[in-house]
């Protein structure tokens, strides 16, 4: 049953019925309505505001997980860089020292190795793209890893093939000298016996008496053999591979022809005055990736170190003058 309200009139001295106008009325319900929604939205930004919510819960957990394992990640990814950048340099410095090759050029490895400035942006970047920057850089130390690889299998053909190379590496003297007199002339600047002027000598003069036989002193392959207007007269040129080349000047019979695969102490021609000479003699040089180099340097498979030492002076203190 409705409840009715009355409130006492003064004027009329009696008790009226209260009578609520529609516009009050109006104005009240607008009020409730209106209280009830800023309540509403207070209590629901301070909810999404303070209290997490299961799934934000759940998200902040995988990424504090996800954080710690790219710390991880990072960690483990500078050690294998520092570990590249000491096989690489000993690549070069040890492992190719070793065997003689030449060094991995910078330019060979600058690709890759302008690859791994990247890693240092992945500090910098959003977390949104940590996983791709990460895979970018592990793609990167996968490429300069694969890099080393094949330089390390390359290096294996050279431990495989040294017994080989060794046979080409000149290592005896190209006449018979097992008293260590036959050096007339050593390697350096000289007096030229013709026009009496300094002149480079790029060789040894070996004298000896003309028929003596000259030796290949090391294994190859016969490049030139023959008479040739150069100053060498008769004259063979051998090409050892390498970067070794010998020449076996002035002979009075070449032996050998173009061409042909020689070993060390094979006979391939004899001792004579052809070409510019002044007497019966061998001129020999030894060429290493095409400069003249000082032979008596290798002669180690013919004399122990006391005889190398007096070889070494006899050849600084010989004639003054070549004989060619």
């Amino acid at each position: 049953m409705r409840k009715i309200k009355y409130f006492y009139n003064t004027n009329t001295l009696r008790y009226e019925k209260l009578v609520t106008p529609l516009q009050v009325k109006l104005l009240r319900v607008f009020g409730f309505i209106s209280t009830a929604l800023v309540t509403s939205a207070i209590i629901i930004t301070v909810y999404n505001r303070f209290i997490p919510k299961p799934q934000d819960l759940a998200m902040n957990s995988k990424y504090t997980a996800m954080k710690d394992n790219y710390a991880a990640l990072d960690d483990k990814v500078k050690t294998l860089q520092d570990q590249l950048v000491v096989l690489e340099k000993r690549d070069n410095d040890v492992y190719r020292s070793i065997f003689e090759a030449n060094p991995m050029p910078d330019s060979a490895r600058e690709k890759v190795i302008e690859n791994q400035k990247e890693f240092d942006k992945v500090n910098i970047i959003g977390d949104d793209t940590i996983a791709e920057a990460v895979a970018v850089t592990l793609d990167h130390l996968a490429a300069r890893a694969t890099f080393q690889l094949n330089s390390y299998a390359e290096i294996e053909k050279l431990i495989k093939n040294q017994d080989v190379k060794l046979a080409c590496i000149p290592a005896i003297q190209p006449v018979s000298n097992k008293d260590l007199t036959r050096i007339a002339s050593g390697f350096g600047m000289r007096i030229d016996p013709v026009y009496g002027t300094p002149k480079m000598h790029k060789g040894l003069d070996f004298a000896a008496p003309q028929g003596t036989p000259i030796y290949a002193t090391a294994n190859g392959t016969v490049a030139v053999a023959g008479f040739t207007d150069g100053g060498y007269g008769n004259h063979v040129e051998i090409n050892h591979g390498y970067g070794y080349e010998t020449i076996y000047g002035h002979m009075v019979k070449v032996k050998v022809h173009s061409g042909e695969s020689v070993t060390r102490g094979e006979v391939i021609g004899w001792v004579g005055s052809t070409g510019k000479s002044t007497g019966p003699h061998c001129h020999y040089e030894i060429h290493v990736n095409g400069e003249a180099v000082d032979p008596v340097y290798f002669f180690y498979n013919d004399i122990n170190p006391d005889q190398f030492d007096r070889l070494l002076k006899i050849a600084s203190t010989g004639s003054a003058k070549s004989f060619d």
